[in-house]
Formats: C-alpha cells, sequence, structure tokens
C-alpha cells in the first residue's frame, strides 16, 4: 500500500470511530433526559379542606404544580416529574409549611388521587389508585370514595334510584362496579335515611370508561363548605 492510500485510510477510520463516538454520546444524552411522561404515572391533588388555603405539591423539594391547588377545585391529572419521595403538601401562604407527607411506592401506568380532608388542625388523607380492569363491552364502573367528614353513621348511594354504594363511612373507599352506560342520577343520602343530602343529575356512564363519585364538605355547613359531591373520570 502506497504511503498516500495508507494516510487516506488513516483518516477514514478516524472518522469513523468518531461518528461511532458522537452518536453513542448523543444517544446517552437523550436516555438521561428523558420526559417526564415516560414514567407514564398520573398524578392528581383534591384539597378538601375548607380552611387549609392555597396549597402546593413538592417533589425533590420542587413545586411541580403551577397553579394553586384550592379548596374543591379539581386540576385534573399530570404527569409526574420523579418518583422520588417524599411528596410533600406544603402550605403557599404560612412560609411553606409541609402539612402533608407522602412515600407512596408508585408504579408504571397507574393513576393516583391524593384526598386532602377534614380541618387543617386535623387533617386526613384519602390515598388512591385509580386504575382498574376494563369492564365489559357496554359497561362503564364507577367506585365511591367518602371525604366528607360529616358525624353520620355512613353514607348509601343510589343510581337511578337503585342502590349502588350502602353504608360507606368517612374516608372508606369502595370497589369499582359495573353498570350499563347511560345517564344516571346520583343521589346521595345518609345511611338509612330517605333524605337527599345530594343529588347528582345526567351523569353519563360512557362504554369502557372508570369513574370516581366522592363527597367532600360537612352536613352542619351552609356556607362553601356545606356537602358536596362531585365525579372524576379515571379513564
Amino acid at each position: 500500500m502506497t504511503p498516500d492510500k495508507k494516510k487516506t485510510l488513516f483518516w477514514f477510520l478516524l472518522l469513523l470511530g468518531g461518528g461511532w463516538f458522537l452518536t453513542n454520546a448523543s444517544s446517552c444524552g437523550k436516555q438521561g433526559n428523558a420526559s417526564p411522561k415516560g414514567l407514564n404515572i398520573q398524578y392528581h391533588v383534591l384539597n378538601l379542606s375548607p380552611d387549609l388555603n392555597p396549597v402546593g405539591l413538592y417533589i425533590d423539594n420542587r413545586q411541580v404544580n403551577t397553579v394553586p391547588y384550592t379548596y374543591g377545585v379539581d386540576q385534573g391529572y399530570f404527569y409526574i416529574p420523579s418518583t422520588d419521595t417524599p411528596y410533600q403538601i406544603r402550605s403557599i401562604q404560612f412560609n411553606g409549611t409541609t402539612l402533608v407527607r407522602r412515600d407512596d411506592i408508585l408504579k408504571s401506568g397507574a393513576k393516583y388521587t391524593l384526598y386532602i380532608a377534614g380541618l387543617r388542625a386535623a387533617l386526613d388523607t384519602i390515598f388512591t389508585v385509580d386504575t382498574a380492569s376494563l369492564p365489559a363491552l357496554g359497561r362503564g364502573k364507577i367506585r365511591f370514595v367518602n371525604a366528607s367528614p360529616s358525624e353520620l353513621g355512613g353514607l348509601d348511594v343510589f343510581a337511578n334510584g337503585t342502590k349502588a354504594f350502602a353504608g360507606t363511612v368517612y374516608k372508606k373507599v369502595t370497589k369499582y362496579i359495573e353498570v350499563p352506560i347511560g345517564n344516571y342520577d346520583l343521589q346521595i343520602n345518609a345511611t338509612g335515611s330517605p333524605a337527599v343530602l345530594k343529588d347528582l343529575p345526567g351523569i353519563t356512564i360512557q362504554d369502557g370508561r372508570l369513574y370516581t363519585l366522592y363527597t367532600f364538605g360537612y352536613t352542619s355547613r351552609a356556607d362553601s363548605a356545606a356537602f358536596n359531591a362531585a365525579v372524576i373520570t379515571n379513564r
């Protein structure tokens, strides 16, 4: 091989090796900076404490919500940026005081909701996994979370006049039940009482969907903290 050919081969191999290095370095960089959505975990916070005031969710000591969680306002699910624990709920108005701490193990592909209930002096939390097996064709699933601290013997839920959940006490989470698709009038009564505490007409259950009905507030209050209910679409 002539000197010129040897020189040409040398530079060709050098360029080839450099290209391999840059390609692998780029690949490693992309993997390390993967989108948080790659975790495929969605989180959901509901501030159901009437005197808690706005709060924020902190992960790795960084606030991850851009809008404060205020009483009774559902901001929906979001993709978490990290699974590192603890997760902390901190007061926004009172120097970032930590009010709630969670060390839950979260699994890829799942959805979760953290309900914050009770009064600021004695907060309660309810943590739910919002994923479940799919319902049969032509049906949906619904469950009930009682996050109302009202001193009742439990709550009954009627769906179009048929009792769907019975005697659900405070902080209790029922199992999902299957129901035919369609429009429902959901009525919530104190267990054993004919009086309707809350009526939610026109709730639509769609094919293959999962829902959670939850209550919050107090039956003894007539202001913004009065007894109330709402429905979350989990899937």
